[in-house]
This record gives structure tokens, C-alpha cells and sequence, in this order.
């Protein structure tokens, strides 16, 4: 057998298997979706925005898998319930998640507001009963399935650049909760494991930094790293996707550093 050959039979695949994508209109989320559309999986992509999942949509469905979009504002708990509603009646065939909904503004802690403070923990709320719904389906039809968590190398470690105590503070109960996930619900075959990014160039950043500023202010981290750059979009999405594939049978309980070495040491 052929290098090649042995390389494509490794590839994950995801044909006859449902994946909901819970912020998967951009960023890590998106790539995430392409990345399991490419490999043959179906979708559920949420979002807030409904123009943005409709362009999701119709990107992702070109991978000729079938692409179902759900709207629902994460910090609007009716919209939550009613998101969870349907994913047990419509989507319960579903064995795949992902979480990667986020809400990132840096701000000193002595100037966070409770509805700063909030807007993490709506998310980490909304969060933990999306996945306690799509998990209790698989239990209940006794399918094997894998959870990925989108975490934060701000969970592990401050920046001073970035003061995101708030933030950090979320990230750090998701890696929690994904460790708690993973004995919980092994018994049942499903797996859940966490990928902890650090700058990324995602749309995030656009919430605190001017569109047209944003590139430059990212490429700042560029020689915090040891790796000398920032990560896309994409080298996360192939973590998560790998992570969600049975070539991670045995890895459950993890939270994976894809930082560009930060968590190793800096120059």
C-alpha cells in the first residue's frame, strides 16, 4: 500500500453521522462545519444571525452534505429552550457536537459591569443545557458520540495585554465541564475533550477592535509566540474535527493547547 494511500484511508470521515454546530456561522466554528461537510457529515449549524446562516448555509451545503441552520441568541434563555426543543424533536439523530460559541472583550477587571460579567455566563449557561440535550438524545437512542468544547488559553494563563479575568473565568468552568463530561458520560461511548486556542484570526475580535484594524492588531501577537505567528481558523477546525473522528477513540477528558507554544514558554 502507498504512502498516499495509507494517508487518505486515515483521513476522518464523517458519512452517516449528524454534527450540530452550535456558533458555526464564522470563525473556528464555521471551519469546524466545512471540515465535517467535506468529510461527509450532515449539519446543524446555530447561529444569532440569520442572514449569516443563510450565507453559511449555502457554503457549506456545497459539499453536497445536508445543512440545517437554527437561529437563536445564546443570551436569550426562550430562544435557548426553544433551540433545545428542537434539537430533541428534529435533530435527536444527532452524535456530534460542537461548542463554539464565543464572547471575547477585553476589559481591566476592576472596570467589569455584571452585565459584562453576564454575557459569559449566559453563554456558559446556554452551553452546558444545549450539550446535557444533544448528550441525554444519544443516551437515550444508545448511539456512541463526541463532544468538542472551544476553550481558551486564557483559561490557563493572564496576558496583561489582554485583561479578560470575566472571560477567562467561563473558559476555565468549560474545561471543567468538559472533564466532567468525559467520566460522566463514558459509560454511555461518548467522548468529550476541549481545544484550547490562543489568538486565532477569527471575526471575534471585531467586537472590540475597528474592522479595518483588526489584521494589523492581531498580527501584534505574531512574536509572542515560539511558533512566530498566530493560528486560522482552519488549523483549529482540523483539531476539533480530528478529536470528533474515531481515530480519537481512546482520548476523552483532554484539553488540547493549540496555541503556537505559548503554554510552553514564550520569547
Amino acid at each position: 500500500m502507498s504512502e498516499a494511500t495509507t494517508m487518505t484511508d486515515q483521513n476522518p470521515t464523517f458519512t452517516g453521522r449528524k454534527a450540530v454546530v452550535i456558533g458555526g456561522t464564522s470563525g473556528m466554528g464555521y471551519a469546524s462545519a466545512a471540515r465535517i461537510a467535506a468529510q461527509g457529515g450532515d449539519l446543524v449549524v446555530v447561529g444569532r444571525n440569520e442572514t449569516k446562516l443563510a450565507a453559511a448555509r449555502d457554503r457549506l451545503a456545497e459539499h453536497g452534505t445536508q445543512v440545517h441552520t437554527i437561529a437563536a441568541d445564546l443570551a436569550d434563555q426562550d430562544a435557548v429552550t426553544a433551540l433545545r426543543e428542537r434539537l430533541t424533536t428534529v435533530h435527536a439523530d444527532a452524535t456530534l457536537l460542537v461548542n463554539a460559541a464565543g464572547v471575547f472583550v477585553p476589559k481591566p477587571f476592576l472596570e467589569h459591569t455584571p452585565a459584562d460579567y453576564d454575557s459569559y455566563l449566559d453563554l456558559n449557561r446556554s452551553t452546558f443545557f444545549i450539550t446535557q440535550t444533544v448528550a441525554a438524545s444519544m443516551v437515550e437512542a444508545g448511539n456512541a458520540g463526541a463532544i468538542v468544547n472551544l476553550g481558551s488559553m486564557w483559561a490557563h494563563q493572564a496576558i496583561a495585554a489582554t485583561p479578560s479575568s470575566a472571560y477567562s473565568m467561563a473558559k476555565a468552568g468549560l474545561h471543567a465541564l468538559t472533564q466532567h463530561l468525559a467520566i460522566e458520560l463514558a459509560p454511555h461511548k461518548i467522548r468529550a475533550n476541549a481545544v484550547a486556542p490562543a489568538v486565532v484570526r477569527t471575526p471575534i475580535y471585531e467586537g472590540f477592535i475597528p474592522k479595518d484594524e483588526v489584521d494589523d492588531a492581531i498580527s501584534g501577537f505574531d512574536s509572542f509566540r515560539p511558533l512566530g505567528r498566530v493560528g486560522t481558523p482552519e488549523e483549529i477546525a482540523e483539531i476539533v474535527t480530528f478529536l470528533l473522528s474515531d481515530q480519537a477513540g481512546w482520548v476523552t477528558g483532554a484539553v488540547w493547547d493549540a496555541d503556537g507554544g505559548v503554554m510552553a514558554g514564550r520569547h
